[in-house]
């Protein structure tokens, strides 16, 4: 029944029909007292007794082979075909629930939809079979209506469009839903409506159900991959007294009892590590971190990682395996979800399936600078990085103008001249080269060849080798030392993971700390503190290993193709409403 049919309804119940109502008040009452008359009638409107039950994909299930050809999205059966089947079976009653999603009414009969988690049926009521609880049908002036839980049993049939659907001999209210679901439901497109009320959203529109669904089989993939590998599933704390992990700012919070300040994790990374010294040589963790920061489309600040440490492995080592993981993981959820995947798939506009790129960090920064077409910099680019660096501490300012016009590509040059200035050593000014003309180029700088069509995909890219001063946890490379063994992985130009060879010298890991304490102290949020018992830990030795991070919100995003982070966590934080 559509929600102008109960708009009638209840203005037929003068009880209801006041000035001072809102047509949405008017409907929650009409159906509280629809509720009443359930249990005045001596039944329960929020029921428990539901009884065994099929869910209703088992229940479609065992008719598959009679689906006539042509589309699976709405399937036809064959009449004759589902008679024999159910005869063969012996399936003469099924016995499903969920909720009803449509009602059509045709008099002495009735459509009635109903979908649980694992699809949708419909149930033909007719009235001469049905008897009394037809009349309890909203469409024939009762009080089951869409979006209430209903029970039903029946057999097996074709309608004469050719849909499987169930003849109804029994149908029984479950749940009395209070509030209708909001006009035009099927499609509900506020957005930040759908984030705040997900609850609504995940009925309204079931293809986000299915983002959530993904996310679950992608999050199993990753444990079964891991699992499989030797790895062992870890916790560690959540609260913690120091700021460690990640350079990121933190949330603070306090503990009554032992009248301590503590903060809300940022990253697992320390205390895995310890797990390493400790002899568990391949741990990792799925859980929780917490940052401080903005909001956007591929920021939460709480958001899932996954952190895993293996030891006696490298860098290198990590690379080949994240190939190998993201392909597994991709590979169960097209088993997992078919028609889905099919979907997200046809839409990426990358692909997993041919070796992913890589490159170092200052090739890559090269490689941007030299796209963008600007000669005066394109001429620098010859001389190496540091030399364009160099190039860039004198104020370029005055230049900007002109190179906006020059260049081939749209670089954020106000932004580049600010963080620019604020760099203070060449590791980071290499990074800032690389974050404004490379990173946002990345999809459009490593492609797949073209296809006889002409189109082409990005692919996966590896950007290797960081500066030592951006990475206070990572090892430096034996045969350049101001870099690391270190990588990110972006997908179509977004971060999807971190890692590297792992520091394991406590000296060298205590100097890195302290120049985190000095640039703290200098003024800089984005920073660790010194954590003695991590540098204790080392002190007893911890193998040669490499480690590895990976937001799995984000890895949602990209196999689902979703573009927003809110759009893969059910309930993102939200400013309060205004009242």
């Amino acid at each position: 029944m559509s929600t102008q049919d109960e708009a009638d309804k209840t203005q037929r119940t003068p009880s209801l029909a006041h000035e001072n109502h809102s047509p949405e008040e008017m409907l929650i009452a009409a159906r509280r007292e629809r509720g009443a008359i359930v249990r005045e009638r001596g039944e329960e409107p929020f029921a428990n007794d539901v009884g065994p039950i099929t869910t209703i994909g088992d229940a479609v299930a065992p008719f598959a082979s009679a689906k006539r050809p042509g589309d699976d999205e709405a399937p036809k059966y064959d009449l004759e075909r589902v008679a024999a089947l159910a005869k063969e079976r012996g399936v003469t009653e099924l016995r499903i629930a969920g909720r009803v999603i449509a009602v059509r009414s045709f008099g002495k009969a009735a459509f009635v939809r109903v979908r649980d988690r694992s699809g949708e049926i419909q149930l033909f009521c007719r009235k001469d079979a049905l008897g009394e609880q037809f009349a309890r049908l909203a469409a024939a002036g009762g009080e089951i209506e869409v979006a209430d839980h209903v029970v039903a049993t029946g057999a097996p049939m074709v309608t004469k469009t050719g849909e499987l659907s169930i003849e109804a001999a029994s149908i029984r209210l479950l749940t009395k839903a209070y509030r209708p679901l909001p006009e035009k439901w099927h499609g509900l497109q506020d957005v930040e409506l759908r984030y705040r009320q997900r609850y609504v959203d995940l009925v309204a529109n079931p293809e986000v159900a299915e983002v959530f669904r993904a996310r679950g089989h992608l999050v199993r993939a990753l444990r079964r991959f891991l699992d499989d590998d030797g790895f062992l599933e870890v916790e560690t704390p959540t609260l913690v007294s120091l700021v460690g992990g990640a350079t990121a700012r933190p949330f603070h919070t306090h503990h009554n009892t032992l009248d301590l300040d503590l903060f809300m994790r940022i990253a697992p990374e320390l205390y895995l590590k310890r797990c390493l010294v400790g002899g568990l040589e391949r741990v990792y963790e799925i859980g929780r971190c917490y940052r401080n920061e903005g909001i956007s489309t591929r920021h939460n600040p709480e958001f899932t990682m996954l952190e895993f440490y293996r030891a006696y492995a490298t860098y290198d080592d990590l690379m080949t395996m994240t190939e190998r993981m993201l392909r597994f993981v991709d590979d169960e959820l097209r088993a997992a979800m078919p028609r889905a995947w099919a979907k997200w798939a046809a839409a990426r506009p990358f692909v997993l399936d041919r070796p992913f790129a890589r490159v170092s960090m200052s090739e890559a920064a090269l490689r941007a600078v030299r796209a963008s077409a600007i000669p005066e910099l394109v001429e620098r680019c010859d001389r190496g990085w540091r030399e364009l660096c160099a190039f860039f501490e004198a104020d370029f300012g005055p230049h900007i103008k002109e190179w906006a016009k020059q260049a081939s590509r749209a670089v954020d040059w106000g932004n580049f001249r600010k963080a620019y200035a604020k760099c203070e050593n060449a590791g980071e000014r290499l990074f800032c080269l690389y974050e404004y003309f490379a990173e946002p180029f990345l999809a459009a700088d490593y492609r797949t060849e073209a296809s006889p069509d002409g189109s082409t995909k990005s692919i996966p890219v590896f950007v290797i080798d960081h500066p030592f001063e951006i990475s206070p946890l990572a090892r430096r490379k034996d045969d350049d030392p101001s870099l690391t063994d270190r990588f990110e992985l972006f997908v179509e130009a977004r971060e999807l993971c971190n890692a590297f060879s792992e520091l394991n010298d406590p000296d060298d890991q205590a100097a890195r700390f302290r120049e985190q304490v000095a640039k703290k102290a200098r003024g800089a949020e984005e920073t660790m503190d010194y954590d003695e018992d991590y540098v204790r830990a080392l002190e007893h030795g911890m193998p040669p290993a490499a480690g590895f991070g990976l937001g799995i919100d984000r890895l949602v995003m990209m196999l689902c193709h979703q573009p927003s982070i809110r759009d893969v966590i059910l309930f993102p934080l939200l400013r309060p409403q205004a009242t």
